[in-house]
């Protein structure tokens, strides 16, 4: 068990308190504002984004960011005031991160796949002042503003380059006429407070309206920078947008990738021939992504593949990428880092820390030992295992089940106008995440499961996350996902749902004796159900969709 340092205060009369404040000349608000200030200072002709035809410099994007800035603040927009944009990976999404808080204004990025009355509560309930939108939404948005019983600023995205649809118009002004009322030369509104919020981000709000995470300028900046440290990036990375920009604001890689100066690739639909033309194209370095879009890259056709002629990193998060998938990717010349994060923590929070002697083990070990979910990130004061009843860290046993909890810079401010739900989040002065895990010797996290998705039956857990691991061993299986089944015998039962590869054959008696060889007899599912899984935007399968198929079978 790690020992949490103590905090102590100087006294009043210590000399290192008298005539030592704090002033202009030697502090400042942390803002990831700044990191566009500098890149385009120093790096003013070096290409920033990349989208189909267009290219801008960075010198280009900060003058368009100003822009923004200005023409808000000449609509009304005030500081507090909450600006939404609902798009997909397009140059104005990336330009909201830096513009809408220039303005003093909170982010809050829409996930382009809700529905009409989620967009309508998350507008209401934010305050959003403004709504940019790109024309492809438009029926969704049309509706969720029908919805929505007050005025609320419009203004379309019409994205030439990337959608070949119709581009029906709900605004006053498209996205480009707005940027033409501001001026280049406008003076960025910087935080007067680090904890300032910068963002707001919703959570899926599977069970009840979703919560409203807020993010402050201090935890973007330094989550940014956590990023840069973990995954040792370079300067002038080129960054494929496979990560949708308003899930965690990017796991807050349009702070990070601009920090370093870096090429933001944008990539509106991912998809493997898109994905495989930009890694050649582009010269692509870094990406990001759950591990469905690691199955988009690697199932790919060889017809659509390319070769690639560097290592290219890719981070992933969400479930833990099952081994079989990181061997894969690594055949194929991507190098994986796992990390773990969840939308309270400005996205990934710890990682997967690659150790040298690691090299030396054989793929398959080594893929076992990526797949957990790590250590904390350095911006991450305090990582945990559990006992959610005593508050007290399970035994370093890799066994013990517990709750992960975090505490530090990178923890939301809490939940938008609802304290009780933030009280909850944070009883005991940590942050709970509601993901059973356990703690090895080493010290690495490893998840079993959600505290919702834990299997007991017959009085025995059963992590749905092993048994997963364990089908997506087998060569016919591309997706699985198990859950609970209710059973009047045992409690519950294990239950899979199983996409197969394209072309193969096998059945649930055949998968049934395959897992006999891999884990427990009693964890083997007795059920299997063939077909897609039901996905979240972010390519998280939505296990609660798949319990209440269980419950039916």
């Amino acid at each position: 068990m790690s020992v949490r340092p103590r905090v102590v205060a100087h006294p009043e009369d210590c000399p290192y308190e008298r005539h030592l404040d704090r002033n202009d000349a030697n502090w400042a608000a942390l803002t990831p504002l700044t990191f566009l200030e500098r890149s385009a200072d120093v790096h003013p002709r070096r290409t920033a984004v990349i989208h189909g035809r267009l290219r801008y410099t960075y010198a280009e994007l900060r003058e368009r960011c100003r822009r923004l800035a200005s023409a808000l603040e000449k609509r009304g927009i005030r500081p507090g005031d909450t600006v939404a944009v609902m798009a997909p990976n397009v140059p104005a999404a990336l330009e909201a991160h830096f513009g809408v808080p220039m303005a003093g204004a909170v982010l809050n990025a829409l996930n382009v796949r809700l529905d009409p009355g989620t967009i309508a509560f998350i507008l209401g309930h934010g305050r959003a002042r403004v709504l940019i939108t790109d024309t492809e939404f438009a029926p969704v948005i049309r509706e969720a503003l029908a919805r929505l019983e007050r005025d609320i600023l419009v203004v379309d995205i019409v994205d030439e380059e990337g959608f070949a649809g119709p581009h029906e118009r709900l605004g006053a002004l498209t996205y480009e006429e707005l940027l033409a009322e501001g001026d280049p030369d406008h003076v960025p509104a910087l935080p007067a407070d680090e904890w300032q919020a910068i963002s707001l981000n919703y959570t899926s709000g599977t069970t009840g309206d979703p919560k409203g995470v807020v993010y402050h300028h201090r935890g973007a900046w330094l989550n940014a920078v956590g990023n840069v440290l973990v995954w040792q990036m370079p300067h002038f990375p080129v960054y494929l947008w496979t990560l949708p920009m308003f899930h965690c604001n990017g796991w807050c890689f349009p702070w990070t990738v601009t920090l370093q100066a870096g090429t933001h690739v944008c990539l509106r639909k991912v998809q493997d021939a898109a994905i495989w033309n930009a890694l050649a194209e582009h010269g692509v370095t870094h990406l990001c992504g759950a591990p469905i879009v690691m199955n988009t890259i690697c199932n790919a056709p060889e017809s659509v593949r390319r070769p690639l002629e560097r290592t290219v990193h890719m981070m992933t998060a969400a479930s833990a990428p099952p081994p079989a998938i990181i061997e894969k990717m690594e055949a194929l010349g991507f190098r994986i880092t796992h990390v773990y994060g969840l939308t309270e923590v400005y996205g990934p929070a710890t990682v997967c820390a690659h150790q040298p002697e690691w090299d030396a083990l054989p793929l398959p070990e080594r893929a076992a030992k990526l797949a957990r979910q790590g250590v904390r990130y350095p911006v991450l004061e305090g990582l945990e295992v559990m006992d959610p009843e005593t508050m007290r860290p399970v035994p370093r046993d890799g066994e013990t089940l517990g709750e992960i909890m975090m505490r530090g810079h990178i923890v939301m401010k809490g939940y938008l106008e609802n304290p009780a739900a933030t009280d909850k989040a944070f009883a005991g002065g940590w942050f709970h995440t509601g993901d059973l895990a356990v703690m090895h010797p080493d010290g690495y996290v490893e998840i079993k499961d959600r505290a919702k998705d834990i299997i007991i039956s017959g009085g025995e857990n059963i992590s749905s996350i092993e048994v997963e691991a364990a089908l997506y061993r087998h060569p016919a299986v591309l997706e699985a996902a198990v859950v609970a089944k209710p059973d009047p015998r045992w409690g519950e039962t294990p239950c899979a749902f199983v996409t197969l590869r394209e072309g193969a054959k096998v059945t649930a008696e055949e998968l049934q004796e395959f897992l006999r060889t891999q884990i427990a007899r009693y964890k083997v599912p007795r059920h299997f159900v063939f077909g897609p899984l039901p996905k979240t935007s972010t390519g998280k399968i939505q296990k609660f969709v798949l319990r209440e198929r269980a419950k039916t079978l």
